[in-house]
């Protein structure tokens, strides 16, 4: 696991892979909660016999948000940041989402930084893509560039 723990080690990171996070099932019971806080009860995701029936998939799919929202915690596997006052999300480039999570897939997130860029004596907007990979298929589920400013 990588540690970065100032300024300078964040803009020598460029280009660095952080790691590899532990595989995660993304089951329906996760699939359903994530429909109720953020009502998206959209049929694909939701409803198993339709989806089997109608779905070019042959089962449910995890929403895209969902899969978004995974990166956070499974990317604490690859790499922490030390020292920091404080770490603020700035915002999301180049996300693409580019195969469907089958309910009951395992994913996991592979990290590298793309990007460093010091905007004060004490502070850096690291920008690390983030690429969800699905067990099983050559596809990956998302790719993300998040971009987190840190405050040391």
């Amino acid at each position: 696991m990588k540690t970065i723990g100032s300024v300078n080690e964040a803009l020598k990171a460029i280009g660095e892979e952080l790691g590899v996070s532990r595989w995660f099932e993304v089951d329906q019971a996760r699939i359903d909660q994530f429909a109720e806080l953020t009502v998206d009860h959209q049929w694909i995701h939701v409803d198993v016999e339709r989806a089997k029936s109608q779905s070019p998939f042959g089962a449910t799919i995890a929403h895209g948000f969902l899969t978004l929202s995974l990166i956070p915690g499974l990317s604490k596997d690859n790499y922490r940041v030390e020292n920091a006052r404080m770490g603020l999300n700035y915002g999301l480039n180049k996300v693409r989402f580019l195969a469907p999570v089958i309910a009951g897939s395992r994913v996991r997130v592979r990290s590298e930084v793309v990007d460093a860029v010091k905007v004060g004596d004490d502070t850096v907007n690291l920008i690390v893509r983030h690429t969800v990979e699905i067990d099983g298929s050559v596809k990956p589920a998302a790719v993300a560039d998040l971009i987190v400013r840190y405050v040391f």
